[in-house]
């Protein structure tokens, strides 16, 4: 005879909660190059978080430098959108006096992304068009 336990299918495992860095799970190499890639948008754009990205997104071992190099990329883009308006703007006059302004706002952001991934592990820009998902 069969009792009624044995007739209920086990129940399936619970799904892995989403990734979510730690301080203990994220390789300090990888925090370095993360903070150098938020860093790197002051001076060149959108190519150092292009090319970490590209180089790092096929790799499962490299999920969190992904993660920073798109968020970099994604501002950096959002940046140079807004350095093309204001170029735009400039044969208005107000496009002269609001690239300094985007300069200074893409300074202070890469500044503070940098000094939150190095203490924190993880950073999200605020005002920012995420383009690469």
């Amino acid at each position: 005879m069969s009792t009624p336990s044995d007739q209920i299918p086990p129940s399936p495992p619970p799904s892995p909660p989403p990734y979510e860095p730690t301080q203990a799970a994220v390789n300090t190499d990888d925090k370095n190059i993360a903070m150098l890639t938020h860093l790197s948008g002051i001076i060149f754009s959108i190519i150092v978080p292009l090319i970490v990205w590209l180089v790092h997104k096929d790799r499962a071992d490299k999920t969190y430098l992904v993660a920073e190099a798109k968020e970099a990329l994604n501002f950096q883009i959002t940046v140079l959108i807004g350095y093309v308006i204001c170029w735009i703007l400039a044969f208005v006059i107000i496009g002269a006096f609001l690239t300094p302004l985007l300069w200074l706002f893409n300074l202070i952001f890469c500044i503070i992304a940098a000094i939150r991934v190095s203490s924190d592990g993880t950073y999200r820009y605020p005002f920012t068009l995420r383009l690469i998902a």
